[in-house]
Parts: structure tokens; sequence; C-alpha cells
């Protein structure tokens, strides 16, 4: 072999090698990035116009783990095409655990125990679903000590069960200025006093960006200082309820950094309207939330 064949042999082979080596460094990067940071999720509500089975096929092609807000009989759509329900939601009777019309109300109690005591062993026997959604319910002239100690008094009776299956109960947090007048569960330092009072690892809060922006605003440092309290997040553009994008005041490429530096390690659901086309802007959240 001469100097010229001799060149070039080693050449390929060192590219070669190379090759090999970045494929391995990135498929460790993947893995890592997989590991270190919170997962993809998405309210299929504001995508609704997208029938649910399509939606799912679409959204498993983002990337996107789970589909979110569904009902019991929805949750095996979800599931056909391997995502999860990060986020379910329970029927109840008569409007009775709904955002204005829930826990704060004593008389709610037994029928709430009922709904919750059918629809919990659903979510366990699901697999898919590990979290379901929970209201305050409004004030309706009720004073906010008062609403914090029925609601724990309320959801303590369904602990037992969460706890047994291994599902939580997640207590929204609402804004009561633009979206959900009067909501009570509106301010994050209510929510996690209601959690210390409820006392049990399996009822936290479900911390929406959007509401909280519009109600308190600090996000970051409030989402930090009650991290152990929160156990999902959501997102939207503010003001508006659209796209994340840089049309909107909220810059979420920090606030998903921010999420990652405190080792959240969930879902986090972009729960925002479309104005544009909704598959494409839905891809390009997801984008700017991978960090």
């Amino acid at each position: 072999m001469n100097r010229r064949k001799s060149l070039t042999a080693l050449t390929a082979g060192s590219a070669a090698v190379f090759q090999a080596l970045g494929q391995q460094v990135k498929a460790a990067e993947d893995a890592a990035g997989t590991d270190a940071g919170f997962k993809h999720s998405v309210c299929h509500w504001c995508f609704g116009k997208i029938p649910l089975d399509q939606f799912c096929g679409e959204v498993k092609k983002m990337g996107i783990e789970s589909v979110e807000i569904l009902f019991p009989e929805q949750w095996a759509v979800a599931a056909k095409h391997g995502l999860k329900c990060a986020m379910g939601r329970l029927k109840t009777p008569g409007g009775i655990g709904s955002i204005g019309n829930s826990f704060n109300r004593k008389e709610n109690h037994d029928a709430l125990y009922k709904a919750y005591e059918e629809g919990i062993p659903l979510a366990a026997k699901a697999g898919n679903v590990p979290q379901v959604i929970a209201f305050s319910g409004n004030r309706k002239g009720m004073d906010d000590e008062t609403g914090l100690k029925n609601c724990a008094e309320g959801i303590k009776r369904i602990m037992p069960l969460a706890e047994k299956h291994n599902i939580i109960i997640s207590m929204e947090l609402l804004n009561s200025k633009v979206n959900h007048k009067d909501y009570m569960c509106d301010r994050t330092e209510w929510g996690a006093r209601l959690v210390d009072e409820v006392g049990s690892t399996h009822f936290k809060l479900l911390y929406d960006i959007y509401h909280m922006q519009i109600m308190e605003g600090d996000c970051i440092a409030t989402f930090s200082k009650y991290k152990d309290h929160i156990s999902h997040y959501h997102t939207a553009g503010v003001p508006g309820r659209n796209e994340i994008d840089d049309n909107q005041e909220l810059n979420y490429k920090g606030i998903c950094k921010a999420l990652k530096k405190i080792g959240y390690k969930g879902f986090l659901g972009q729960e925002f309207v479309p104005k544009k086309d909704p598959l494409t802007s839905l891809k390009e959240a997801v984008e700017i939330c991978t960090v």
C-alpha cells in the first residue's frame, strides 16, 4: 500500500471511529436529557376540533408523552397510542366537583366521595393515569379560612383511597380575575396551606402558570418556593391564553429552565388555545419548552 492509499484508509477509518463515538455520545446525551427533565403533555380540550384518536397519533409524532384532562372513557384511546393521561378528570353528578361547585361545600362531600371512590380505582386499573384533577369551588360569600377547612375535611376522606391505589389528587390553581370569577383556590399560598392541612403525599397542587401569572406574577420564585406542594404544571400565553410564543409576556424558555433547575420530573401540560394552525403551534410550544 502506497502512502496516499494508507492516508486515505486511515482517514476513512478515523472518520468511522469518530462517527461511532459521536453516535454513542448523542445517545448518552439523549438518554440523560430524557431522564434529567420533565415530560411533555397536552390538554385535548384546547384542540377539541381534532378528534381524540387522530390527535393522539399526531402528538405522539412530536415526542409528547401524554394527552390529559380526559374522562375515564377516553383513557384507553391515549393508551392505544402508548400515551399517558397525566391528569385525568372524573365525571361527577349534577355539576358537583366542577370548578365552581366542589370541595369547599360540605354538602358536596358525600357525592364527591362517591365519585372518587369509583374513579380512583378506574385510574389505577387504566395504568396510564397517575393523577386526577380536583377543584375548590367558588367562594359565594364564604371566607377563605372556612373554605380551607371544608376542603381539607372533604379531601381527607378520599386520601386513603388515593394512597391505596397510588393516585395523586391535584387541585388546580386558577385565576379569579379574568377566567373564573370568585374561585377560591386562586393563590399558591392558600393552596399550599391546604396541602399541609390534608397532610398526604397523594394530595398536591396543579400550578397553572397562565392563571398564576394573572393572579400573582413572580411565577418562578413562587413555584420554586412551593415546589414540594406541586405535582403538575400547565402553560398558556398571557394575556389571552393563546400561543406561548414571543407575542405574550411570559418567557417560557426561562420558566422551563427553572422547572428543570428545581428538579421537576413530572409533566408540563400545554393548555393554550391556538389562534394559528393548532398542530404547528403545539410543535413550536414543545420546542420552546424543551430545555
